[in-house]
């Protein structure tokens, strides 16, 4: 259930996030973006919700942005309306490149499971041995192609990329990735944390025509991060996300079957929720 915000109405609802325009005409380049507390997982969205998801998301997007020297698409020319003030945006609106910009420094995820078939992620020829959770000799950029609403994004490689959006284009959302995936690293290692994996999404501002960065930034949701002592003690699995709720879900439902998914237990979501105002607690502190 969508909520009402004076002065704005409602054009779209992601599996996370709502999309509100605004009455006035004279504001169409902006769009009002609000994280809501839903969460998914196998492209499923899953109940209950996750108590003040979305205000945990908002909030560690807004400290990215501030951390981060990179244009991005937060517009101050009119302030986040009061309903929905703490987990929303007011944003420019850009003209989005349909690619995934994941950069990876360490194996886990989809990513292990392609070095495990073909020896490489997305084209990049990685060392043989490495296990589940090692780092990588250096960071490498692993894009995937946004698929349309309701199908899988693709991973792909970088000369796939250039197809898709041209060499110049290409060459500066890698540069871009590597560049605030390297930053941010070193800012998670200050508060004892690894990143990682992460992934960002880019789009031409227009009024700039500027490469501007967009969306979520460097969240529980869209990025990996795991306790740099449990990484050193051997702890390759628990991160600061919801796999906890993937790993519950896995155990007690198909997710390749039409039926729908299992409502989360009270202690799955609590634990979800405190992974979450911990990973605040330790970044944002």
């Amino acid at each position: 259930m969508t909520k009402a915000i004076a002065g704005w109405h409602h054009v779209y609802s992601g599996k996370v996030r709502d999309l509100y325009e605004a009455d006035d005409a004279a504001l169409s380049h902006l769009i009002l973006v609000v994280a809501s507390d839903r969460v998914s997982a196998f492209d499923r969205i899953l109940e209950p919700e996750i108590p003040n998801k979305g205000e945990y998301l908002t909030r560690l997007t807004n400290f990215w942005f501030e951390k981060l020297a990179v244009p991005n698409h937060i517009s101050n020319e009119v302030p986040v309306p009061e309903e929905v003030l703490g987990r929303a945006m007011v944003c420019k609106k850009l003209e989005m490149f349909p690619i995934e910009c994941v950069v990876r420094g360490y194996i886990s995820g989809s990513g292990y499971k392609d070095y495990l078939a073909t020896g490489e992620i997305c084209g990049n020829k990685l060392p043989t041995g490495l296990e589940f959770g090692d780092k990588l000799p250096e960071p490498i950029f692993t894009p995937a192609y946004k698929a349309e609403l309701g199908g899988h994004d693709e991973n792909i490689s970088f000369e796939k990329v250039v197809e898709i959006i041209g060499q110049d284009n290409a060459d500066k959302l890698k540069a871009l990735s590597l560049d605030i995936f390297t930053r941010a690293s070193a800012i998670a290692a200050e508060a004892g944390l690894i990143l990682a994996d992460t992934k960002f999404e880019f789009g031409i501002d227009p009024a700039t025509n500027q490469i501007t960065l967009g969306d979520e930034v460097l969240t529980p949701d869209s990025s990996r991060y795991w306790s740099k002592a449990a990484w050193d003690a051997g702890d390759r699995k628990e991160s600061f996300d919801k796999q906890i709720v993937r790993n519950w879900l896995a155990a007690n439902w198909d997710p390749t079957s039409d039926t729908d998914p299992p409502a989360l237990p009270k202690e799955i979501v609590e634990q979800t929720s405190a992974k979450y105002a911990q990973l605040i607690a330790l970044l944002a502190r």
